[in-house]
């Protein structure tokens, strides 16, 4: 099967947040408070236009503002993709840790 671009784009953004960011499974299975639901919302809102420095956008933003790194619209929505498998990923884990 062969995949299009963007899903191959979100794919390397994950494969490129385990090996350079060292975000492991093993890192995101900690983040049990939506933190990786919010802030691929975050930068799926900032694709969208909305404006990123609102307040309100502000308070979601799980993590320290060193992390917040916008650039395009599209590199946006990439990143948010790769955040919401990694967020689907670490539930399975935790859903199969529960039936064990």
């Amino acid at each position: 099967m062969t995949h299009s671009k963007a899903v191959e784009d979100v794919l390397a953004e994950r494969r490129r947040q385990i090996e350079a960011e060292g975000w492991t499974p093993e890192h995101d299975d900690g983040h049990e408070n939506g933190d990786l639901s919010r802030a691929a919302a975050c930068y799926a809102l900032t694709a969208a236009r909305y404006p990123h420095d609102d307040v309100a956008f502000l308070r979601f933003w799980p993590w320290q503002g060193e992390w917040w790194k916008p650039t395009t619209p599209r590199r946006d929505l990439v990143k948010a993709g790769a955040l919401i498998l990694a967020e689907l990923e670490r539930m399975d884990r935790a859903a199969e840790k529960g039936a064990a």
